[in-house]
């Protein structure tokens, strides 16, 4: 150990490195995880699954939900704290499509779990190593209890997963290991995690046991090996900011570091006692109390343990303010440290726990409102990946001479904060003020991006949320669709049906449709009508949806959808194709009211929209006026490129008479422009000739995760 420790790194024992994932409505031990290191623990997807009661192959993200994490100290004591999912990478076949009543083996599966822990973050997690064949390792139950460990042997190793056999005597490993870091003694390191066990087969009638057989398979369990679950991470940027590489000698900011720490502490007293509190703020170990880390040794600390700068900061800010703007400038050479002290993070969790649902479900549209020119988001917009992203971002690009920018994620806590009740909202702008104070940010700056906020949120009451009513609709043979449906009265979507495999014909689909729509009770001071919006896949955004009609005996009126409402497509697989687009997607969102519209002739090909569009983030709306033979793949590409409003006539082959009639629209009153015309279209066809398709991507309301292929259940 150097002068600076970290706990848990090197220990002997299997059962030291295994936090239990616990289940709370009966605390029972589900499976196990590790410690990547700082606030995060790795564990498998499914072992979230069953820790909140889902069905164990699950691939939807849990989203906001809570779980319960214990974490042992090898000392017959342990600690409990909530954590929520910060990257979700879920389970699937070899393919990329879901996981198969039946599998036995599949690819992802694995959860990254951002822990409220302790102000000075988690035990350093262990060292990782690769998985080799001939490896003897110990895995233990989700319950951490010593005497569960089982002593494995890798016996295959295919890149994606390792097979293991059980010693025949000891434990064997059963439910509740999953998730268990599989660790080497040889190594002193960890090589992989559980993921599954071979059962023994069972009674097809009965489901029990059957007698015990010489062939049948004994002891063997299958693993994700580190190699694997290393390349599956690394994209993530997750083992970059839980495991920094020591820095090089010749680093500029761990030169400038080693001068700064000479010059800040020029006693070895001094140095002692500064290294010591630093220590003590980020929760480690510390050396001598008579002989002071080497400036050396102190830098490459501050270099290694992300919060270690911040903290630093923070205790020479009162006293030494020129100090700590030197080594914050220092370390900002650096990608390693964050924003945020141990004390710091460990605060915003808190507030961030006592946050409305509500709010929490917004934070991702209040970032985008704070940021709208910010680079695309990582982690499927998740809140834990999102806040973790803007923690290493610089600031939002406004200060005045000599002034530290105000860093992106302050700008951001503000607008959230702008959103929260009013007992929550001033405890976020005292912790806003102070990390502001403690970066030497004037407050007059912090002021400034609090008005902003106030601002936003007073434009979002003056234009309430409409109510929507969004249809994810798949086919399912000729003529007949399958369908998930969801509400968001402006909380956010919520699942009004739970039946995705009955497939409906067009008339059953439009009557299970104006069912829900008739179930909903908009806001007394909004007359609009629901906004529907259909979610559709690439091949289905020509989908006649709004010429479903509810052909009912017994009904007085026919209920044709896209005549009653305004009805839009949306197809976020186009949306996400390439991740890059997203930021232009957003930019062009917020100039909806002033964005240009573009008109496709029939005169121009995929290249040439493509030059023309790609960087031209003033256009947020397109109007394809050409025939069906090129028509399809040239919407397609606008929705690629991050267009949000793209109109189209997907029934005629010459001039289209619905982009003529749209012209003369808004681009924010387009869905009931396109109503009104589907109207006159059903009272006076000739004179309405066209079957307008409006795609609408609204940057400010969350769409649900969706399966384009039906996800199975697996046993």
């Amino acid at each position: 150990m150097g002068w600076f420790g970290t706990a848990g790194d090197g220990a002997g024992d299997a059962s030291l490195h295994v936090v239990s994932i616990r289940r709370a409505v009966d605390d029972k031990a589900v499976g196990a995880g590790f410690v990547l290191g700082g606030e995060t623990v790795l564990t498998c997807a499914h072992v979230v699954n069953a820790a909140l009661g889902r069905t164990m192959l699950d691939p939807r993200a849990p989203g906001l939900t809570e779980i319960v994490v214990e974490v042992h100290d090898g000392e017959a004591s342990s600690q409990r704290y909530f954590a929520r999912v910060a990257h979700w990478i879920a389970p699937r076949a070899r393919d990329g499509g879901p996981v198969r009543p039946g599998d036995d083996e599949w690819l992802g599966d694995l959860a990254v779990l951002r822990v409220d822990g302790p102000a000075g973050g988690l035990s350093a997690g262990p060292r990782r190593a690769a998985m080799t064949v001939g490896q003897e390792v110990e895995a233990c139950h989700g319950s951490g209890v010593e005497a569960t460990f089982a002593v494995l042997t890798v016996r295959r190793l295919n890149g994606s997963r390792a097979y293991l056999d059980g010693a025949p005597t000891g434990m064997a490993v059963g439910p509740g290991y999953s998730g268990s870091p599989l660790w080497c003694e040889t190594e002193k390191a960890v090589v992989g995690l559980v993921v599954a066990h071979f059962m023994p087969p069972v009674d097809r009638a009965t489901g029990a046991p059957r007698p015990p057989s010489t062939q049948d398979l004994a002891r063997r369990s299958w693993a994700a090996p580190w190699q694997r679950v290393e390349a599956e991470l690394r994209p993530l940027g997750v083992l970059d900011s839980v495991t920094p590489e020591p820095p090089d000698p010749d680093d500029h900011a761990f030169l400038l570091l080693v001068q700064a720490i000479e010059d800040v502490f020029p006693s070895a007293s001094g140095r002692v006692e500064g290294a010591k509190r630093l220590a003590r703020a980020c929760g480690v170990p510390h050396g001598s109390d008579v002989t002071p880390p080497t400036p050396e040794e102190f830098a490459e600390f501050l270099l290694t343990h992300p919060r270690a700068l911040a903290a630093l900061a923070g205790n020479l800010r009162r006293d030494a303010p020129r100090d700590a703007d030197r080594v914050l400038a220092a370390g900002a050479l650096s990608r390693t440290p964050l924003l945020l002290s141990p004390r710091e993070y460990v605060a915003l969790r808190k507030h961030l726990r006592a946050m409305e649902p509500e709010v929490l479900a917004r934070i991702p549209e209040a970032i985008r409102a704070a940021l709208p020119h910010l680079a695309a988001l990582p982690g499927a917009d998740t809140v834990e990946a999102l806040l973790n992203h803007l923690e290493a971002l610089p600031g939002d690009g406004r200060a005045g001479d000599g002034e530290p920018r105000v860093p992106a994620l302050l700008r951001a806590m503000e607008y959230v904060g702008a959103l929260c009740a009013s007992a929550l909202r001033p405890q976020l702008r005292l912790w806003a003020d102070g990390v502001a104070q403690r970066l030497g940010i004037p407050r007059a700056a912090i002021g400034e991006r609090r008005s902003d906020a106030q601002d936003w949120v007073r434009a979002l009451r003056a234009r309430s949320a409409r109510v929507r009513v969004l249809i994810q609709v798949t086919r399912a043979g000729r003529d007949r669709h399958q369908m998930r449906i969801w509400c968001d009265e402006g909380a956010g979507p919520r699942q009004v049906s739970t039946d995705s495999i009955t497939s409906h014909s067009a008339s059953e689909a439009a009557r299970e449709v104006l069912r829900v729509l008739d179930s909903l009770t908009p806001p007394a001071e909004d007359e609009r009508p629901p906004l529907v919006e259909v979610l559709v896949d690439r091949s289905g955004l020509n989908l006649p949806v709004d010429e479903w009609t509810a052909r009912d005996p017994e009904a007085l009126v026919p209920g044709v959808l896209g005549v009653e409402f305004p009805l839009v497509v949306h197809c976020p697989e186009l949306l996400r194709r390439h991740g890059r687009f997203l930021a232009h997607w957003r930019s062009r969102w917020s100039r909806l009211d002033s964005g240009k519209t573009f008109v496709v002739s029939a005169s121009m090909d995929r290249d040439a929209i493509y030059s023309r569009l790609v960087n031209q983030l003033d256009t947020v709306r397109v109007c394809v006026d050409v025939p069906p033979g090129s028509r399809d793949g040239i919407v397609q590409t606008c929705l690629a490129l991050g267009i949000p409003v793209v109109v189209w006539d997907r029934g005629r082959d010459g001039t289209s008479h619905t982009v003529r009639y749209t012209a003369q629209i808004a681009t924010p009153e387009l869905p009931d422009g396109v109503r009104d015309y589907r109207a006159s279209a059903k009272a006076n066809p000739p004179d309405f000739p066209g079957r307008p398709v409006l795609a609408w991507a609204d940057a400010d309301r969350t769409v649900p995760r969706l399966h384009l292929i039906e996800p199975q259940e697996s046993a």
